[in-house]
């Protein structure tokens, strides 16, 4: 089982990008299974009716969030989607699955969204116990669970790998759009890296427009944030091998194309 996960997908640019590259890239790589966080696909702001239907004919099979769920009205129509995953950790009763179960080639994969609680201004539920919750609940339906954590803080992230690992397969970070070079197989099993990356602009900050970013640290006015116009536009994400028999992880593999 070979599975792609591609870090935060910001604005038109970085949807285009996945429709250009994704459906070869996974028939080159033998990919079996997509992950994509798309919290961030329109216009740098949550998602819309359009894009996740662009995402899903680009063989994007789930569609993870974060901060940015709420970010476009049009969410609410498609939030009840197999193929979209809001934080689990939210608040009770809102709309959407923290969480679904697909199968792939004979495997039930599970995929967990969760939300850092690290400076981050989302009022959630704490992400460790909602994450043991979950675990405990379905780990005897599936064979393969992965989790997206969405946080800011470097050492929340690192806390929650060693903290789920050997009771998942994978725990990948997203949100601040930089790619780490901490890929690993952590002692009892489970894949980790810190994060993922993002798929957008190239000449940005974290993918907005490098002079609005600048006005803001500058002058601190509330400089509104816009998607970086620069054509040049990267993919990050990192590829899982997992054994077929055992259900193991074999390998973690970091992209940047």
């Amino acid at each position: 089982m070979r599975i792609l996960v591609i870090g935060d997908i910001i604005g038109n640019s970085g949807v285009n990008k996945i429709k250009e590259i994704v459906p070869n890239f996974k028939k080159e790589k033998n990919i079996d299974f997509i992950i994509a966080n798309a919290e961030n696909s329109a216009d740098g702001m949550g998602i819309t009716v359009k894009i996740f239907e662009d995402l899903k004919k680009s063989n994007i099979d789930v569609m993870t969030m974060g901060n940015h769920t709420w970010g476009k009205r049009e969410i609410f129509s498609i939030i009840d989607e197999p193929q979209i995953i809001r934080p689990a950790n939210y608040s009770e009763g809102i709309p959407g699955k923290g969480y679904m179960i697909y199968e792939c080639n004979g495997k039930k994969i599970a995929v967990i969204n969760l939300i850092g609680r690290v400076d981050i201004a989302v009022l959630s539920e704490n992400p460790f116990l909602k994450a043991k919750k979950i675990v405990e609940k379905i780990k005897d339906e599936v064979d393969i669970i992965i989790v997206d954590f969405h946080a800011e803080a470097t050492a929340e992230k690192i806390a929650m790998g060693y903290f789920l690992d050997g009771k998942v397969s994978c725990v990948y970070g997203t949100h601040t759009h930089v790619q780490t070079a901490d890929e690993k197989i952590l002692e009892n099993g489970t894949a980790y890296i810190t994060d993922v990356g993002m798929t957008g602009p190239i000449h940005s900050v974290i993918g907005m427009d490098v002079e609005a970013s600048l006005k803001r640290f500058v002058t601190t006015l509330p400089e509104r944030y816009k998607v970086s116009s620069d054509k040049n536009v990267m993919m990050n994400g990192i590829i899982l091998n997992i054994n077929d028999e055992t259900c193991r992880m074999e390998k973690i593999e970091r992209i940047k194309l």
